[in-house]
């Protein structure tokens, strides 16, 4: 079951992990495991969710978003997003972007140094979003509960992730502008970019996010037009009409499922910038999670059980959180990437040590008799 379920998923991890020896040598091996890890957790709350949506929709769709879906989630998030990043950020076509990636590393450097602040600010909000709206949020399941509350109750202001973020984003722009003016005035026009790109990645959230909205309630919007179709088919005798709304809703339901993949890796995209800014690193570690990402949501559907591990998507958008806090200090200051990537790690495992102390705590207790 096992085997058949993340066959592919091992053969893709062997064949990049040679390609990382082979590319960078050990040190690059390390860093496409570290990016390939990050994937797959910061990505479980979207094979749990992919695999809750999944379970509705029939053989051929399910067979449609396993195949087609990995090819946008793989090819088309995973490796080209990152090229068009540094490419709008370097100013350059992607095709000279990877062109350049791969011919004069020492150049592409330089290029993605130039645009780091750009990418780790609008990175940076982008990831900032995600864990303020998600720690915001009262949840029946708390991790670290005194923490947890508080910030719950506060989530009860309107609009208070964009203002903390707008303000982080404010203070980061003017104390990069301030040490520019310090230091000669040679970045007081990146700290300009700095502030247009975080807003930018602000936008892009919200855009994201309203998208994500939009294809969910169409999608209830058409379960509930599909079931009156049905019934009124079961009354006329005529069938037709509930076929052709079961096959309109599961395309809407894979719409949706792509675009919540692609809000999903956004943060892996993203956050892989605060590890390394090589692209051929990145496309082999982001390459590897995505393909488990896909195994485990037909795992998690084939096994009908979800989420038995409570805690991994709190886990997870900490680690989203510590990541979008690095991105922004490193427009400053220069963090060593394997740090940058052992914080998420140490989270996530943290967080399933968590659960698994839970659910043995649980089990414990469901097993002692009740008493009279």
């Amino acid at each position: 079951m096992v085997l058949k379920t993340f066959g592919w998923s091992f053969a893709v991890t062997a064949l990049g992990l040679a390609a990382a020896v082979f590319y960078g040598g050990w040190t690059a091996l390390g860093i496409v495991a570290i990016l390939s890890i990050l994937e797959i957790s910061l990505s479980f709350d979207n094979a749990v969710v992919n695999a809750g949506i999944l379970k509705k929709m029939n053989a051929f769709w399910q067979k449609i978003f396993l195949t087609v879906g990995v090819l946008i989630a793989v090819f088309g998030m995973r490796l080209v997003f990152p090229v068009v990043i540094v490419a709008i950020t370097a100013s350059m076509g992607p095709i000279e972007a990877v062109n350049l990636a791969l011919t004069d590393k020492d150049r592409y450097q330089q290029l993605v140094t130039d645009a780091h602040p750009a990418i780790a600010a609008f990175g940076g909000m982008f990831l900032l979003m995600i864990f303020l709206d998600f720690v915001f949020e009262d949840r029946d399941i708390k991790w670290l509960a005194w923490l947890e509350r508080p910030l719950a109750k506060l989530g009860k202001i309107d609009m208070l992730s964009a203002c903390i973020a707008l303000i982080a984003l404010v203070i980061t722009s003017a104390t990069f502008a301030t040490q520019a003016h310090q230091h000669g005035g040679a970045h007081v026009d990146k700290a300009q970019t700095v502030l247009v790109a975080g807003i930018a990645g602000l936008i892009t959230y919200m855009i994201v996010g309203g998208l994500s909205g939009y294809f969910e309630n169409k999608l209830e919007e058409d379960e509930e037009a599909e079931r009156e179709a049905e019934e009124e088919a079961k009354r006329s005798g005529n069938p037709v009409s509930a076929v052709v709304m079961a096959g309109k809703a599961a395309f809407f339901m894979f719409l949706y499922l792509e675009v919540l993949d692609a809000s999903f890796s956004f943060d892996g995209v993203i956050g892989a910038f605060a590890i390394t800014n090589d692209i051929v690193l990145m496309a082999l570690g982001l390459g590897i999670g995505a393909m488990y990402v896909r195994s485990l949501t037909v795992y998690l559907v084939r096994q009908g059980t979800l989420d038995d591990y409570v805690y991994l998507e709190h886990g997870a958008h900490y680690a989203i959180g510590a990541l979008a806090v690095i991105l922004l200090v490193t427009i400053q200051y220069e963090i060593n990437e394997v740090i940058t990537g052992l914080v998420g790690v140490v989270l996530i495992a943290w967080s399933f040590w968590s659960s698994v102390r839970r659910n043995k705590r649980l089990a414990e207790v469901e097993g002692v008799p009740v008493e009279a």
